[in-house]
């Protein structure tokens, strides 16, 4: 028999167990609360909350008049060169605004170290610290910056710069990125992209440009000497964001990055802009090699970035027309599908590398004249501002007010290697057109009519 007191034993262990179990549960519940609100404040999504394209001065302008007298006065050019740079600037499709730094204007240019550091400072001085002041952003806050520039690679790096210039923290995460070609403006985007899946609750400064100042070439080979007549000065800060309260401030959410390297195909990696056959009759275009190459990377890129962009409907009817080319009898030749890719996006930036660049991927795309309107007018008034024209593009689209919340763009950028990067992204955001952007002073100028100069 159980004595009282064995009896109450039993019952306090019993209440005990079973408030501590209670208790147990309590606790692990509320633990797995804190790590499920701890885990959904880390945003899986990239914002991009703004950017800033450079806009010169209109003293820097260098019309083709005043390029090829120049070219004729500085002395550096023989005869023939001359003539060959005058026959590709007038076939360019780049206009009377295109500037270039001040120590081009020289004669001679001059391409010092001190000149060309002074190019970089002035382009993304003037961007980093406009992107700042408009959304009040302390440089304090910076936790990674990305800067990328192909061939002008200074010691201190240009990130440096920036980071003595506004003061940016001791322990900031930086990169500069070189030798990438003019598709390092989005190879900088997705590098800020990485580090932002890494580290958590954090701000990133992109700045993209390619210097002017000491790129000029001066030698006989044509195929380098069309670069004299394409490039202007330009350049661009982006800020991006993993953080959660910053979707209500941003202007765009990253939805797809893709990036396509053909480096390792000799064809490729060896291929470079020339004239067709070698007479000099041709202006600015593009060999027929590296037009191929540039075809099958934006095809490769394509086929990774469609399935995520198109609707069901379009990707059915390529792969329909795939299957029956494959099933029909030698010989003949059914006509593959290509997807309306204005189904899946809205709005198109496609690389201002020059105008055959516009021409054959709009032709590739099957896109209209108002699809690529950004990119000519860009080429026009900007010039070919490498790893930066995608985004004075998206600064035309903006300044004309044809964003609208819920529309995609797609950016397309070439580079040498040979590579092909593409991005999509997604308007989160009212976009005010009145809001002051490089395009903001004449876009009611635009579009111009550019006359097609023929070959001659």
């Amino acid at each position: 028999m159980v004595s009282f007191q064995d009896f109450c034993n039993m019952l306090g262990s019993l209440i005990a167990s079973t408030l501590s179990s209670a208790y147990f549960s309590v606790i692990i519940t509320i633990c797995l609360i804190m790590a499920f609100c701890f885990i959904s404040l880390k945003s899986k999504n990239i914002y991009l909350i703004d950017f800033s394209c450079y806009l010169p001065p209109d003293s820097l302008r260098v019309p083709t008049a005043n390029f090829i007298e120049h070219c004729e006065v500085c002395g550096l050019h023989e005869v023939e060169a001359v003539d060959f740079q005058t026959k590709a600037s007038l076939r360019t499709g780049i206009g009377s605004e295109a500037c270039v730094p001040l120590a081009t204007h020289e004669l001679p240019p001059d391409r010092s170290l001190k000149s060309s550091v002074e190019e970089v400072e002035t382009v993304l001085f003037t961007v980093v610290k406009d992107l700042f002041t408009k959304h009040h952003v302390n440089p304090k806050s910076i936790d990674i910056i990305v800067s990328n520039c192909s061939i002008f690679c200074p010691t201190p790096s240009m990130t440096a710069m920036v980071i003595n210039k506004f003061g940016l923290r001791s322990n900031v995460k930086s990169a500069s990125l070189s030798g990438m070609g003019c598709s390092a403006g989005l190879l900088g985007v997705s590098l800020a992209k990485d580090l932002l899946k890494v580290h958590h609750n954090s701000l990133a400064l992109v700045v993209s440009m390619e210097a002017i100042t000491p790129n000029g070439y001066d030698g006989k080979d044509k195929s380098m000497l069309l670069s004299n007549t394409l490039f202007r000065m330009g350049g661009v800060a982006v800020l991006l964001s993993n953080k959660k309260n910053d979707k209500r401030t941003a202007k765009y959410k990253l939805k797809h990055l893709v990036r396509t390297n053909m480096a390792s195909d000799d064809q490729a990696y060896e291929s470079v802009f020339q004239d067709d056959d070698g007479t000099g009759r041709v202006g600015v275009s593009l060999s027929r090699s590296l037009l191929h190459v540039a075809g099958n990377a934006l095809k490769q890129n394509i086929s990774e970035l469609a399935p995520h962009i198109l609707p069901y409907s379009e990707q059915l009817k390529y792969a329909w027309s795939i299957l029956v080319r494959k099933l029909q009898r030698v010989g003949a030749k059914n006509e593959i599908y290509l997807p309306n890719f204005k189904k899946g996006l809205d709005h198109f930036c496609i690389h201002a590398g020059g105008r055959a660049v516009i021409d054959a991927v709009s032709k590739s795309l099957k896109l209209g004249k108002e699809d690529v309107e950004a990119s000519r007018m860009t080429l026009y008034r900007f010039g070919n501002t490498s790893s930066s024209s995608v985004w004075y593009e998206l600064c035309y689209l903006e300044a004309k007010g044809r964003v609208k919340r819920g529309d995609k763009v797609w950016q397309i950028a070439f580079g040498s290697g040979f590579k092909c990067n593409s991005a999509v992204w997604e308007c989160i955001s009212e976009i005010n057109p009145k809001k002051k952007n490089a395009w903001s002073d004449r876009i009611h100028l635009y579009p111009v009519e550019i006359p097609n100069v023929a070959d001659h």
